[in-house]
């Protein structure tokens, strides 16, 4: 075997190995750490923050956000597809790309009509947007070693009696 081969292996069972510890680390969890673990959670979390930071100058310039001339209702506009765009990526997680994408692309934007949220939007948008880009769903399929059996517990209302007690109607 060539060196090349050797180094795709190990990279290979590395992958494994940290699959099985996520798997481990989630067999226990609850069901928001499950649902959270099934999207770009962060991504979209700090999505909407960029999009409410956004909004926020538009709002308080709402009284001249309709005289011609105005950029004012281009920040509503920008403000309001973030935060749309934000929620989402929680319910479509596979297209999480293409939601980074365009949150990048809109918190970039969003300068020239809302000044994109004192600058700290723009910033925040992009942050969000690249989790979601980089989001991946790992499938966990993986032949656990013969030599570690994994020991399974059994519900509670099906585990024998202890000490040998028994059922009092």
């Amino acid at each position: 075997m060539g060196e090349k081969e050797e180094r795709v292996l190990e990279k290979k069972e590395k992958r494994q190995e940290k699959l099985l510890k996520k798997y481990e680390s989630m067999e226990g969890a609850g069901k928001f750490k499950k649902w959270r673990n099934e999207r770009p959670f962060w991504g979209a979390t700090l999505t909407l923050l960029a999009g409410l930071m956004v909004l926020y100058i538009p709002l308080q310039l709402y009284a001249i956000a309709f005289i011609p001339g105005s950029l004012v209702f281009v920040g509503f506009l920008f403000g309001g597809l973030i935060l749309i765009v934000g929620t989402c990526a929680y319910f479509y997680p596979k297209l999480s790309t293409l939601f980074g994408v365009i949150t990048i692309f809109l918190s970039v934007l969003s300068i020239m009509g809302a000044l994109g949220g004192f600058i700290i939007g723009t910033i925040i948008g992009i942050i969000g947007g690249s989790l979601c880009i980089a989001w991946q769903q790992d499938e966990i399929s993986f032949t656990a070693p013969s030599d570690k059996k994994r020991i399974k517990r059994r519900p509670k209302h099906q585990r024998p009696i202890e000490n040998n007690q028994s059922l009092q109607a």
